[in-house]
């Protein structure tokens, strides 16, 4: 693979893993937020959501690393 196509790809992998932890995260608070809402716990399980959309952002972004530098080898 010559430099540009593997700075393309590299830069295919970073815009991922930052779309990938935005989503997750942005995911988790939202539901959280809404249970919050739901049950008048409001600080509660924002941050539970927040945690849990983190630790499932960095699941998927330790996955798809993996997967991209096994393509390499």
């Amino acid at each position: 693979m010559n430099q540009f196509g593997r700075a393309g790809a590299y830069l295919a992998l970073f815009s991922e893993i930052g779309l990938v932890l935005l989503v997750t995260t942005l995911a988790g608070v939202l539901a959280g937020y809404w249970l919050d809402t739901q049950l008048g716990t409001l600080p509660i399980f924002v941050v539970v959501g927040f945690l849990g959309g983190a630790a499932t952002g960095a699941l998927a972004i330790y996955r798809l690393i993996t997967r991209f530098l096994s393509r390499f080898e």
